[in-house]
């Protein structure tokens, strides 16, 4: 290889930097250096360790950053996302899970690390985030995932069989049911009636009216994993008397919503949700660790 085959590794992460600042991406530095890192198939923490890069490799460079500076997700490109511990394989037709969703998985975590039974569901589980979490974080548990769209569900059985191992050692076990969220109770889970100890639920909840100003969510995120109905909230309601007839007395329901559908919403929001139902007491609304409102966590009378 000669001398003009390579281009300095500073120099060429400068010049992707400007040019991905240049098309709006948010965090340009970030998404330049993980690219080039996936591309040398090495942490991002060790670009320090090369110097230079080959030419042939800044080919497939300059194709990715095309593409990232067409506002497509670095997680396509990448093809995986990172939540808590583990590493989900995720791309078109699969919500890409977002790291204020990894504080909504802790709480789930508590519920059911001090539960007996540590049996729980994932309702609109998409890649698997939360249900995962749950399965490697906390041994012995059995998980019901549960994907309403077939091609999401393809995504979730991928990371179930990229996870078996981290289950498998947890003493785990996990379930995949492609199914309605909203009446699973009576169909594949419903012999699962009465005795959960923690229900989870990321749901779409964005209004039909309220189309994300991001290029990435609103062009690439699915349809079906963003809208809610009118005010958000169709799928909420839905999954919510999914809970209460899946968890046993004192399980608890743990569901994230926008930052704008909190205990203080100008209309209907999910902690009002919760409560009108009549099955749910200890109602609380959660704010995530940027203090916006995040999630809210029931009790099943």
């Amino acid at each position: 290889m000669t001398q003009t085959a390579l281009r300095p590794l500073r120099t060429v992460l400068v010049d992707a930097e400007r040019r991905l600042a240049a098309a709006g991406v948010p965090s340009p530095r970030t998404d330049a250096e993980l690219l080039l890192a996936h591309l040398l198939g090495v942490p991002r923490t060790r670009l320090v360790l090369s110097d230079e890069v080959e030419r042939g490799l800044l080919v497939r460079y300059e194709s990715l950053l095309a593409r990232r500076a067409a506002r497509q997700p670095l997680q396509h490109l990448v093809g995986e996302a990172p939540f808590r511990h583990l590493t989900l394989q995720v791309g078109r037709g699969v919500f890409v899970p977002r790291p204020e969703t990894e504080i909504v998985a802790e709480a789930a975590l508590r519920a059911l690390v001090g539960s007996s039974g540590r049996l729980a569901v994932d309702l609109c589980a998409g890649s698997g985030a939360l249900g995962l979490s749950l399965a490697t974080e906390v041994p012995g548990s059995v998980v019901h995932l549960v994907e309403t769209d077939p091609i999401a569900a393809q995504w979730l059985r991928r990371n179930v069989e990229r996870t078996a191992g981290a289950v498998a050692e947890a003493g785990s076990r996990v379930q995949v049911h492609v199914a309605d969220a909203g009446r699973v109770h009576r169909g594949p889970l419903a012999a699962l009636c009465g005795a959960v100890d923690v229900v989870v639920c990321n749901p779409p909840y964005v209004p039909d009216r309220a189309v994300p100003r991001e290029p990435e969510v609103r062009d690439y995120d699915p349809p079906v994993a963003l809208y809610g109905g009118d005010d958000g909230l169709d799928v909420v309601r839905a999954v919510t008397d999914s809970a209460a007839a899946l968890l046993r007395p004192g399980g608890w329901f743990v569901v994230e919503h926008g930052d704008t559908q909190g205990e203080d919403a100008e209309e209907a929001g999910v902690p009002q949700v919760v409560r009108e139902t009549g099955w749910f007491t200890e109602v609380l609304d959660h704010p995530d660790l940027a203090g916006r409102d995040r999630y809210t966590t029931a009790v099943r009378t």
